[in-house]
Parts: structure tokens; C-alpha cells; sequence
């Protein structure tokens, strides 16, 4: 099967639409840690009665071992916030290279809790904070202390009992850079540091949470049990300063696309599928509804998008029939049937569903999700402008398109903020700072640069072109990318009014494994994290299909 066109892929509004599979690094990370039978425990904690102080949380793997230091703070509750702004927060966390002395864990306790003020070291790999869910943590705290399990169905409709508003790696605040850590066979795939703090932080949680409720009730108190813990992830918090990271790094972002595009292409190239794989496949449907219909939000957007995917899975449903998926080609003709006849989450949703039977043919693509980043850097100045304008053409039809002499296709700008150094959206009409413009805006520049060598003679080289205009070699060096790497570039003007930054956050997100996005605007979402996932005593269990309500109910 040919790949879908990235014309299709890459559209925001396609973008905005994509779940978590297979290839997500969560669930990559997962299987990795079941089939080394990786072993965590919980080496000391050293916590109060209010629950502050300090815990150390071990994962220890083939090769090495990584651990959780999480400090544990008393926070008034009207210095709780999301915002990137806070400075303080009820808990905070280092990644750290092996297992921390008394003399190691000290040095932290002066820098991680005041995050992006403090310094941490190369022996740290990530660096986070998080906050608690204010009525779901007490309200599992006060039914634990009473000696009852807190309601199920409050657990799932929340999803976590905390949310990170940060998990910095990669070099940031002084953390080990990526280069230092990707020739190790358990970082291999992207963000796995990130998602193994994430993963500790969720067992941290668990353990508070006895804790407290063994302090306030005594005897009678109960721990949570695993059920329970199983139907509760991590919440994230994520704003715009994540928008940009899937433009800076095209490359990247390609590799992403391509893995999860190979992966769909594998699975419709089959051409009968076994009753195993219907089976699968039929369970995973039914249980995806369940999943649709615990996915809560105000946001009127996606409200009415959830509105219309329970109606097109109830189509799906009605199509993927016995006859159907018995008979020849199931998958491309299940998929042919949703771009004909749903819209586009449920196209999404399906072709993520339809890679879980299969993972024998697609999960060896998780190998293929990190890059060389500087390969890909140099320009090939030997071509002719008029051999780039033609490419530029072939590649940049959607930006050639866009009249970017209307105020509406130039309405935003991209920048830095001076406080935060964070990624921020500005109203280019309406706002000052236009200026200082941070370089997102790829189809006007695109456009820009075709307009530049319309004006020089075609057989021009565009070496001596760039040596004269260095102002458009970034843009040039992106065509060059765009080349070879089909799936880079979001096909949509970023700075039109009408552009949803959402979009952006929930396309890198999805490949995070991400699920309940919650927008609160347009430029900052809620999400859940490993809820579903096997417990520190189950990581031995292979099976990954724990994202999927029912897995938590056996």
C-alpha cells in the first residue's frame, strides 16, 4: 500500500485529530520495561505527617539504573497554578543517573525545588514539577483514612490525583544533554527519560497518598487498592511553549510521521486477517467507544467533535462486521469506508486502532523515531534557482497558494517571552514586539523566497543567490530537508487568524501517548498520562492495550 499523501497528513486540522498508538512513546517505553523485565522499588521515603519531604524511587534495567528523587512540599492552596509562572509547587522531581547518595539527594533539595531558579547536573536527565488534582486528592485521601476505596467512576472521569505543569530534559536548567544519553539502547526512541519520570511520578502519587491517609486515619485506614490505582494516570498541563518544538525540529517530526504512515500502510496491505486479529481489533473497538465516552471537556470545540465521533463509531461499529473482516483486504476497505463516510477523528482514531492487532509488523518502527539531526544540515548550494523554484513548487504548493497581502494570513506572530524564555503568540496588529518575531512562519517565508528568485536569471546558482541573500538561507535549507523528509512541514500558514495552536499541541502529544485532551483555550490543554498502565509490581506483563478502559476492569 502507498503511504497517504502528506498533503492529507499534514493538514492542522488532520493534525489536530491524531490519537495515541502503537508507536507512542509511552507505550513504547512500556514494552521495552516488560520484555527486560525491568525491577522498581521504592528505596526510602522520608516523608512527614503533612507529606513533606523526600522519596527515591529506583528503576533498574538491563545495563542501568534511573531514579526518581522526589521532593514533596507543603503548598497553600492559593498558590496553586498551572501557569508557567508559578514558583512553587506541591511536588518536584530530578531523573537521576543511577542511585543518589545522602551527599547527592542534599544537593538536590537546594536546586529541584525551585525548578528553573535552581541548577541541576549532567547527572540529572529531566527536571519536573507537579500539582494535585484540588478535590479528587483530598477526596481519595478521606475515603482511604475511613477505610473505603474512593468511587470508581470519580477516578475515571478525572483520570489522575496530579498533573505536571513541566517535565524539562535535554540539556535544559543544566539536565544531561540528549547526546550524552541517545547511544543507550532504553533512550533510544524519543523522550523516554521524559516518560519514565512521568511513569515514577505516577507510582510517587500512589504512595503520598497512602501515606497521608495512613496518618489522618490510623489503623483504619486502607492503601488504594490496585484497581483503583490502575484506572488513575498523571494529568499534564501544556501550553504553547510545546507548539514550536515540532517546526524547530523537522527532521524529527518526519520520522514521527513516517513511522506511524509505514505502520498503517503495513496493516492495509493485509490481505486476510486471522480470527485472532479480528478478535483483537473488534475488542479494542468496543473498548474505544468506552474510552469516547469517559472523555470529558467544556471546550465547545471538541465537544462537538466527540459529538460526531460517538455517531461515526457507532457507523464503524455497524461496518466492521463479521463478513467484512473475514473477507479480503479488511483494513484498507474498513479505512476506504471511514475517509468516504466520517469525519476526521474517527479516520484518525481507525487508523490507530487498526495497528493493534498487528504488532509483530509495526512496533520494530519505534526504532525508527529519533534522527540525526545535523546530518541534514548542509546546503546544496550546486543547484540551479530555477531546479528550486521548481522544487519549491513540488513541495510548497499550500504556501505558493496564500495571499500574504491579507492582514487575516498575517495576523499572529511568533516570540520569546522576556520573563519566561518561553514560546508565546502575539496579534501582529494589535500587539507590540513584532519585531523580535521568531522564525515559524514557513509559508510566508517560502513564499518570500520563491518571489526573490523570480527575479534572478534560472540558471543562477543558488550558492551565489544565498551569498548576496543570507536572509533566506533558513528557508532554503528547509526546502532541502523537505526533499527527503515528505512528512516535516505542517501544509497551513501559522500565522493566519484562523490557525488553532491546539492543533499543534495535540499532534506532538498524540505521539507522547497522550489521551482526555481537555483545551481550556486554544493555546493550552489538559492531558492524561499512563492511566490504564501496569503497576511497578506488573511491569512484567506484556500486554499493551492498558490505555483501553477494560483493561483496567480485569
Amino acid at each position: 500500500m502507498a503511504l497517504r499523501s502528506p498533503s492529507t497528513v499534514m493538514r492542522l486540522e488532520r493534525l489536530g485529530s491524531f490519537h495515541q498508538s502503537r508507536l507512542s512513546f509511552m507505550r513504547v517505553l512500556l514494552r521495552r520495561m516488560a520484555r527486560e523485565n525491568w525491577q522498581i522499588e521504592t528505596l526510602h521515603s522520608k516523608l512527614n505527617d503533612q507529606g513533606v519531604g523526600h522519596a527515591v524511587i529506583a528503576a533498574k534495567g538491563p545495563e542501568r539504573t534511573y531514579s526518581l528523587v522526589a521532593f514533596s512540599h507543603d503548598l497553600p492552596d492559593e498558590q496553586r497554578t498551572d501557569r508557567v509562572i508559578a514558583e512553587a509547587w506541591d511536588t518536584t522531581f530530578a531523573l537521576y543517573d543511577g542511585i543518589p547518595d545522602d551527599t547527592e539527594i542534599e544537593r538536590l533539595s537546594k536546586n529541584v525545588p525551585l525548578q528553573e531558579k535552581g541548577r541541576i547536573s549532567a547527572r540529572e536527565l529531566t527536571l519536573s514539577r507537579a500539582n494535585k488534582s484540588s478535590r479528587l486528592f483530598g477526596q481519595v485521601v478521606e475515603a482511604l483514612s475511613e477505610g473505603r476505596q474512593p468511587d470508581k467512576g470519580q477516578l475515571e472521569e478525572t483520570g489522575y490525583l496530579m498533573r505536571t505543569t513541566a517535565v524539562y530534559g535535554s540539556g535544559k536548567f543544566g539536565a544531561a544533554d540528549r547526546e550524552t544519553i541517545a547511544g543507550r539502547p532504553e533512550f533510544q526512541a524519543p523522550f523516554q527519560a521524559e516518560m519514565l519520570t512521568v511513569y515514577l511520578i505516577r507510582l510517587f502519587v500512589f504512595d503520598l497518598v497512602d501515606h497521608l491517609a495512613k496518618v489522618k486515619g490510623g489503623e483504619k485506614a486502607v492503601r488504594l487498592s490496585n484497581d483503583r490505582k490502575r484506572r488513575l494516570g498523571i494529568g499534564n498541563s501544556t501550553g504553547l511553549g510545546m507548539a514550536p518544538f515540532i517546526v524547530n525540529h523537522p527532521q524529527l517530526f518526519h520520522a514521527w510521521v513516517f513511522a506511524k504512515e509505514t505502520a498503517l500502510a503495513r496493516v492495509l496491505a493485509v490481505r486476510e486477517a486471522t480470527d485472532q486479529e479480528i478478535q483483537i481489533f473488534t475488542e479494542i473497538l468496543v473498548r474505544t467507544r468506552a474510552l469516547i465516552g469517559d472523555w470529558k471537556t467544556k471546550d465547545p470545540a471538541l465537544c462537538e467533535k466527540l459529538r460526531l465521533l460517538e455517531e461515526d463509531l457507532e457507523r464503524l461499529s455497524k461496518r466492521a462486521d463479521a463478513k467484512l473482516l473475514s473477507g479480503p483486504s479488511p483494513w484498507v476497505r474498513l479505512y476506504r469506508f471511514a475517509e468516504e463516510t466520517l469525519g476526521l477523528e474517527a479516520q484518525e482514531l481507525l487508523a490507530s486502532m487498526v495497528l493493534e492487532p498487528y504488532g509483530r509488523i509495526v512496533d520494530d518502527l519505534a526504532d525508527t523515531m529519533s534522527v540525526d539531526e545535523k546530518s541534514d544540515f548542509p546546503i546544496d548550494g550546486s543547484r540551479s534557482v530555477g531546479e528550486f523554484r521548481e522544487l519549491i513548487e513540488g513541495l510548497y504548493d499550500f504556501a505558493l497558494q496564500t495571499d500574504f497581502s491579507q492582514p487575516s494570513e498575517q495576523a499572529r506572530f511568533w516570540y520569546v517571552s522576556e520573563a519566561k524564555l518561553e514560546p508565546r503568540l502575539g496579534e501582529r496588529f494589535d500587539e507590540d514586539g513584532s519585531e523580535l518575531e521568531s522564525p515559524l512562519s514557513i509559508a510566508r517565508d517560502i513564499s518570500r523566497l520563491y518571489e526573490k528568485l523570480a527575479q534572478q536569471p534560472s540558471d543562477t546558482l543558488l550558492a551565489g543567490f544565498l551569498l548576496k541573500s543570507p536572509e533566506h538561507r533558513h528557508v532554503a535549507r528547509r526546502v532541502g530537508m523537505a526533499s527527503r523528509c515528505s512528512y516535516m512541514e505542517i501544509q497551513d500558514n501559522l500565522l493566519s487568524a484562523a490557525m488553532r495552536p491546539i492543533d499543534m499541541l495535540r499532534a506532538k502529544l498524540s505521539f507522547f501517548g497522550a489521551t482526555k485532551f481537555d483545551p481550556r483555550s486554544d493555546r493550552w490543554v489538559r492531558i492524561c498520562m499512563f492511566q490504564g498502565a501496569p503497576l511497578a509490581d506488573e511491569v512484567d506483563d506484556d500486554r499493551d492495550e492498558w490505555m483501553y478502559p477494560a483493561a483496567a476492569n480485569e
